[in-house]
Parts: structure tokens; C-alpha cells; sequence
């Protein structure tokens, strides 16, 4: 493993954060199920392919549109 990313990305950290969320909230007496948290869980990598995705359609454009206005070949 070589590669980096941040800690925003990482669905461990989201999951470890979601469960420490989740047992704070039963010491205030809010109880958060399992499968609760599997579906927050769910969600954010549901969030996460679509932000992905939404990046790759908006990178594809911004390439076409600056070789439409490109005044210079490429050599």
C-alpha cells in the first residue's frame, strides 16, 4: 500500500467514527441498532461513488472544453 488519501475517504475511519458516535449516544440513553449503522455506512459509500463519479463527468468536460477553446496544437 503506497498510496495515500485522506482520512475523509476512508470508510474505516467513517465506520470507527459511526460506531464511537453510536456507543456515546447510549451513555446519553439514545441507543443507535446495528443495522442502523450499517445503513449510515451504506449511505456514505453510496455518497462517496456518486461524488466520484460526479468528479470524472466534471474532469471529461473541463477537458473537452479546453481543447475546444485551445488556440495551440498538441504536439
Amino acid at each position: 500500500m503506497d498510496q495515500t488519501k485522506s482520512i475523509l475517504f476512508s470508510k474505516t475511519a467513517w465506520g470507527a467514527g459511526l460506531s464511537l458516535v453510536a456507543s456515546l449516544s447510549s451513555v446519553i440513553g439514545y441507543t443507535i441498532s446495528p443495522s442502523d449503522q450499517a445503513q449510515a455506512l451504506d449511505l456514505f459509500g453510496q455518497l462517496y461513488d456518486i461524488a466520484d463519479q460526479l468528479i470524472v463527468i466534471g474532469g471529461s468536460i473541463f477537458a473537452i472544453w479546453g481543447r475546444i477553446k485551445a488556440t495551440h496544437k498538441i504536439a
